[in-house]
């Protein structure tokens, strides 16, 4: 699809639209500290990534019983545009995908240290990520979508604010509740609590990690931040690793839910498992508590695979794992 141009849908039943990074991630799994200067030994792979697409597909792994559809929008280079989209569709969510003329995808570096329970540390290159602009959005993607989810990547850029502000405005006419997770510690550190916090003005679900929510708050109890966030949003779902996740309504925290027992490997796009989850059991009709843990299970087996995505489907095409080169111009 031309950059510029807005994707469009046709009309649907009941679909989640998730909206935000779709990115090529870079695992590199060592054990023990990194070894300045010199080598350190690790186990290196390429796998398709991004908040936003990791979200869509663990929502369509979680909705395949429920027949639910799941669509992704977000912004790629064309260097390996064709890639991403068989990548999406593999795991059962209808890609949406501008291609940018100019940049690349965006190319995240993940440091997993095996020995810290699969802990990482990310060194990002956004490229046509942060690239949405408000050319990408249209009413028609609103069309049959009973559900817009928002990665808060897009929110990280003036054009992307620029978008999310379109997209709000559209769903608020048409009565489509939106969620949205902040995504990032670090750029919201950048971007500033107050500035963030007017720009979701609106949503009805907040989802943000536990260092989230404390950044977004100033307070260091993550439980104290839920209920004090849920005074101005009407639903606040804080993650909070191997404590597990709670709900906050109205002030008050309403539902807390254990973490599922699980041993990492890497604990890439487990908070975007929650989040797929989550999103997928309450447009199936679950109530909170069981989308709660329905969103914990999925976090859980999210840490036990490489990468932020579901394992691939038994019966799905297979791939190399890495983009294939781009076709040469003419």
């Amino acid at each position: 699809m031309p950059a510029g141009r807005a994707a469009r849908v046709r009309a649907g039943g009941g679909a989640l639209l998730v909206v935000g990074d779709v990115v090529t991630d870079v695992v590199a799994r060592h054990r023990g500290p990194l070894a300045p200067g010199t080598d350190t030994v690790a186990s290196v792979r390429r796998v398709p990534g991004g908040a936003g697409a990791n979200v869509a597909c663990w929502a369509a792994r979680s909705a395949r019983s429920g027949g639910g559809e799941v669509r992704m929008l977000g912004r790629v280079g064309a260097d390996s545009a064709a890639w991403h989209e068989r990548e999406l569709a593999v795991h059962g969510v209808r890609p949406l995908l501008v291609v940018d003329g100019t940049a690349p995808t965006g190319t995240v570096i993940c440091l997993v240290d095996e020995e810290a329970a699969g802990e990482r540390t990310f060194l990002t290159d956004s490229g046509a990520s942060l690239r949405l602009e408000p050319g990408d959005w249209s009413e028609a993607l609103l069309d049959g979508v009973a559900r817009l989810h928002l990665s808060g990547y897009p929110l990280f850029s003036d054009s992307g604010r620029a978008f999310v502000a379109a997209a709000l405005k559209s769903a608020r006419a048409r009565g489509v509740p939106v969620s949205l997770d902040p995504a990032s510690a670090g750029f919201l550190a950048g971007l500033g609590s107050d500035r963030f916090l007017a720009l979701v003005e609106g949503v009805d679900v907040l989802l943000p990690s536990r260092d989230e929510a404390c950044l977004l708050t100033g307070l260091s109890d993550p439980a104290e931040a839920a209920a004090a966030l849920s005074r101005d949003i009407a639903l606040v779902v804080v993650t909070c690793g191997a404590r597990g996740a709670l709900l906050a309504r109205s002030g008050e925290v309403r539902a807390r839910v254990p973490a599922v027992t699980a041993r990492a490997r890497d604990t890439t796009g487990a908070g975007d498992a929650f989040t797929g989850a989550f999103l997928a059991a309450l447009l199936s009709g679950a109530d909170e508590g069981d989308a709660l843990r329905e969103g914990c299970r999925a976090g859980a087996r999210a840490v036990e695979v490489v990468g932020g995505r579901p394992p691939r489907p038994a019966d799905g095409p297979r791939s190399s794992g890495a983009p294939e080169p781009a076709a040469p111009p003419g």
